[in-house]
């Protein structure tokens, strides 16, 4: 386990000492060899760590720790390489992710190779001709991460832009933000949606100039015909898609997970692939609150089994910012499509709905995350809280805001004044900070998204996250984003929303470790905390934070072992993760139960909305 001449030197630096110590005291590994930042204030830096049973046992300079030093102590040489507590996940689908592991690859540079419709068109038909027997068997191409915000084009492409990619198989493929995708002419056919098919309750049919749909299905009207192909992929192809995430995650330093809107299905599944397979990482869900609040009832718990538990309750308000579909308290600044003048978005809920499961969840003290990003949606949420604070008080449940792109400073404070915890989505900054700043919110109103710095001037801890898979859940590019706040075409969206280095890191580690309610086990290299470790290429509190995105998560360790390494000097650019490649029984699983889950409904479908961004 990387021991080397060079640890030998290590280990008689540390074994000078012929202190006798007890069985109890010595260490089953220690790491040392390279800086170890521990995000501890009391000591924010050691020269090693002793580990014993998966949890720390001490934390400190070589010379303190040669008294935990014994003949069967391993040693892992960090080679230079710097050392932190595995990130925890402040927001994600850690199951869903594997639909972005599992399906051709759409997203734009950095992470995909999509730069217009049509590299997305042979983006698409390669796919299809790489897994050619998968997709002859059954009969269905689908991709994800498409973002029209980045296509050349800057809209959305047609039904028959994809009919393109084949007339004869359905083909859809979903939006990075997971709240809208197109179908192409045959999955509309399949679907049942033609030029007389009225759109849903909290959805969009889009219509060409003779009123024929023109592919593009937004919110309820897009999980119409989505959610209940992926809610049908049966528990062996749910399995492979949680097996997928969570190794998606460990590959990029994440040590504890986050299923984010969840169902009791899903739960079980999650279950049953630990009980059997094992999990490589600890993951925590959230069961939707509209749905499942007996499953909820019965099974929330601070206890993991398996490596999985339940957190609480997840609730979502309205839908996609950078799609249009957010609730905002103004109209859009410049939306590209087709909106009536004064458009400002929409709620997917009631406020009845929403004060209802607010409600609920202080009554019973159960933890609610709630997805608000627009302003408007944010003022619903504030209403709801305080409502429920009144007839409640406190219940101590510590309550999440996801996302709050569009949040007013106002509204940050009220969120301080009532106890809740901001998980925010920096990654905006950089994947759609353009966007924001010339057709969302403009130019003034966009240096504010993700308004870290004002939750810093408030004193408020907060976490940051990826949302996976609505953007890649590179930890690198979130704590980049999060320090620089630089776009893709390189500006710096609000310069005093920018946070420090290890303000950032803190954000990935022990702050969503509080707001998980594991603070006393996770989040910091602590003695008695679980021995959950990241190991980086370089140290990121002293590296120029513009190279920030560039380091490389090449180890992750999970209760002191090891559950990713990457290869040596191996840093992949792009996303390359695709069991189809490598196992076609996979892909004849997953395609199989998509194309056969247009026939019934799902049990995730609730109000037309996603789990996504």
């Amino acid at each position: 386990m990387h021991v080397s001449a060079r640890s030998l030197c290590l280990v008689a630096a540390i074994a000078f000492s012929s202190t006798s110590v007890s069985s109890q005291q010595i260490a089953d590994r220690i790491f040392l060899g390279g800086p170890i930042v521990t995000m501890n204030d009391e000591g924010p830096s050691a020269e090693a760590v002793a580990v014993k049973d998966g949890r720390i046992l001490a934390v400190g300079s070589l010379s303190d720790l040669s008294a935990y030093q014994g003949d069967g102590t391993e040693t892992f040489d960090l080679n230079g390489r710097a050392m932190l507590p595995g990130f925890v996940d402040s927001h994600g689908h850690v199951v869903m992710g594997g639909l972005q592991a599992l399906s051709a690859n759409l997203l734009a540079p950095p992470d995909g190779d999509v730069v217009d419709i049509a590299s997305l068109q042979s983006t698409l038909s390669n796919w299809a001709a790489e897994n050619a027997e998968a997709v002859e068997q059954v009969k269905m191409i689908v991709g994800f991460g498409y973002d029209n915000a980045q296509l050349k084009e800057l809209r959305h492409p047609t039904r028959q832009e994809l009919d393109m990619v084949s007339q004869d198989l359905p083909v859809i493929i979903i939006h990075q933000s997971g709240h809208l995708g197109v179908a192409n002419s045959k999955a509309l056919e399949l679907a049942g949606i033609t030029a007389t098919s009225e759109a849903p309750p909290g959805g969009v049919i889009q219509r060409d100039e003779a009123g024929e749909p023109n592919g593009v299905l937004e919110e309820y009207a897009f999980f119409s015909v989505l959610v209940p192909m992926l809610g049908n992929l049966g528990e062996k192809g749910l399995a492979a898609f949680a097996k997928a995430g969570t190794e998606l995650w460990a590959k990029f330093g994440y040590t504890t997970g986050q299923e984010g809107r969840s169902s009791g299905e899903i739960v079980e599944v999650l279950r049953k692939v630990a009980a059997e397979e094992g999990l490589p990482i600890d993951v925590v869900a959230f069961p939707d609150v509209l749905e499942a609040r007996e499953f909820i009832r019965e099974n929330t718990s601070a206890d993991y089994e398996n490596r999985v538990r339940v957190g609480g309750c997840k609730l979502t308000i309205d839908g996609s910012p950078q799609g249009f579909t957010a609730l905002r308290d103004r109209p859009y600044y410049n939306p590209v499509g087709n909106y009536a003048a004064g458009y400002a978005g929409y709620a997917a809920i009631t406020m009845e709905q929403l004060q209802d499961a607010v409600n609920w969840c202080y009554e019973n003290g159960f933890q609610i995350l709630v997805h608000s990003n627009g302003e408007g949606a944010s003022d619903m949420l504030i209403a709801a809280l305080e409502e429920a604070q009144i007839k409640y008080g406190d219940p101590g449940n510590r309550p999440v805001l996801i996302h709050g792109q569009f949040l007013r400073e106002d509204q940050v404070a009220s969120f301080k004044r009532l106890g809740v915890f901001p998980s925010l989505f920096p990654m905006h900054t950089f994947y759609w900070g353009d966007w924001h700043r010339d057709h969302t919110v403009g130019p003034v109103n966009a240096d504010n998204i993700s308004p870290t710095g004002w939750l810093r001037e408030r004193d408020m801890m907060f976490g940051t996250h990826h949302d996976a898979p609505v953007a890649f859940p590179d930890s690198m590019r979130v704590l980049a984003a999060t320090v620089t706040r630089r776009t893709r075409s390189g500006d710096i969206l609000g310069p005093h929303q920018r946070v420090d280095v290890m303000t950032a890191l803190k954000a990935m580690t022990i702050w969503p470790a509080w707001q998980h309610f594991e603070e006393n086990e996770k989040g910091s290299i602590e003695v008695g905390k679980v021995a959950d470790f990241v190991i980086l290429s370089d140290d990121p509190t002293t590296v120029d934070p513009e190279t920030l995105a560039e380091l490389k998560v090449l180890v992750t360790v999970k209760g002191d072992e090891v559950v990713y390494e990457a290869e040596e000097g191996v840093r992949e650019g792009k996303v390359r993760f695709s069991p189809f490649s490598s196992d076609p029984v996979i892909a004849h699983l997953f395609l199989h139960a998509v194309y056969q889950g247009m026939k019934v409904e799902s049990p995730w479908l609730t109000n037309g909305v996603s789990g996504g961004e």
